[in-house]
């Protein structure tokens, strides 16, 4: 299958890459897309040495799929041109994850809504796919009515340019690398993305919008805090999930225990906790610290973890990928 990768030489990029190696996703021709002072740069790729070429060049070869991390202001000007020739874009900005006539897909939950006509579908936004993954067997027997979501981010979910600023700092080196509009070593921003006029964070809206969007249910209400933490490689929340229905915390374990994609790590008496370190390069997303919220009725606290490159970005888009490719809507 021949397969393109826009933004190839990206944080995200590079992970899409790996992780098409290690999940053995039967590429025959890869297409590494990047920027024009990129062209001719070599990549490689399965022991392979692959050479970075246009989008032109890309489009023109016309690839069963086109794996997108290159920005929202390129996704819209260049995931058509690849829709027009054929190509599946599976696309990882937020462009088009609140079109309404696009899919937002996170497999475990919504991949069967997928159609031969869907040509541009979106990948999540990193924080909302692990929290929905999380939620959505809760979700679905017990009815999810509110959800209070805090969230601790790393620097690996703005980029290259995040994490030399952090590793600059902390060195006590010269900052010529400067991601954010405060020191971030040592500190904690409360501040993702673009504040918008209701005082919330684009990144906080993201996920307000999404988990209805994804889960299918306009009815659930989301309020979030996104906050950005010295940390390279994963994201953690704290999720505070108010049900329709009554639970018992031992069905709880039970149903996580049993979801796709989830791994319960929860064992108070050792210390035993889900942490980014140890989500880091891993596909599964982390849940534990379950516990009743003892303030009111059918309320539950959660602690979720993942890295927000595999599962939040380049892992989600590859299964979207895998999915289309079992179901017959991708050509090999």
């Amino acid at each position: 299958m021949k397969v393109a990768v826009v933004g190839a030489t990206g944080l995200v990029g590079g992970e899409m890459l790996k992780v098409l190696a290690e999940r053995n996703f039967p590429v025959t021709e890869l297409l590494p897309v990047a920027s024009e002072k990129s062209v001719g740069q070599e990549i490689e790729f399965r022991g392979q040495k692959y050479k970075v070429v246009s989008m032109d060049d890309a489009i023109a070869a016309r690839p069963a799929v086109a794996i997108f991390s290159a920005g929202g202001s390129i996704s819209k000007e260049e995931a058509p041109r690849f829709a027009e020739v054929g190509t599946v874009v599976i696309d990882n900005s937020s462009a088009w994850r609140m079109d309404p006539t696009k899919k937002l897909v996170v497999p475990e939950i919504n991949a069967k809504e997928l159609t031969p006509e869907d040509k541009i579908i979106a990948n999540p936004n990193c924080s909302t796919i692990q929290m929905v993954v999380a939620l959505n067997k809760l979700h679905e027997a017990y009815t999810v009515q509110r959800i209070v979501v805090s969230t601790y981010q790393s620097v690996t979910g703005t980029g290259k340019k995040a994490v030399d600023q952090l590793m600059q700092e902390r060195s006590g080196s010269e900052v010529t690398s400067q991601a954010y509009p405060h020191p971030i070593d040592l500190n904690v921003l409360p501040h993702i993305d673009v504040f918008e006029d209701n005082g919330y964070t684009k990144e906080e809206m993201k996920m307000v919008k999404e988990t209805k969007k994804i889960m299918g249910d306009e009815n659930i209400r989301v309020t979030a805090t996104t906050v950005r933490i010295p940390v390279v490689g994963g994201h953690s929340e704290a999720v505070n999930v108010e049900f329709e229905k009554e639970f018992e915390l031992e069905d709880v374990y039970r149903i996580l225990r049993e979801t796709e994609g989830v791994e319960v790590v929860d064992d108070v008496k050792n210390n035993v906790y889900p942490m980014p370190k140890d989500a880091h390069g891993k596909d599964a997303v982390l849940v534990g610290r379950l516990r009743r919220d003892e303030t009111q009725p059918r309320t539950l606290n959660m602690w979720v973890v993942a890295d927000n490159l595999r599962k939040g970005a380049a892992t989600n888009a590859v299964q979207i990928a895998e999915k289309m490719l079992q179901m017959g809507l991708l050509q090999e």
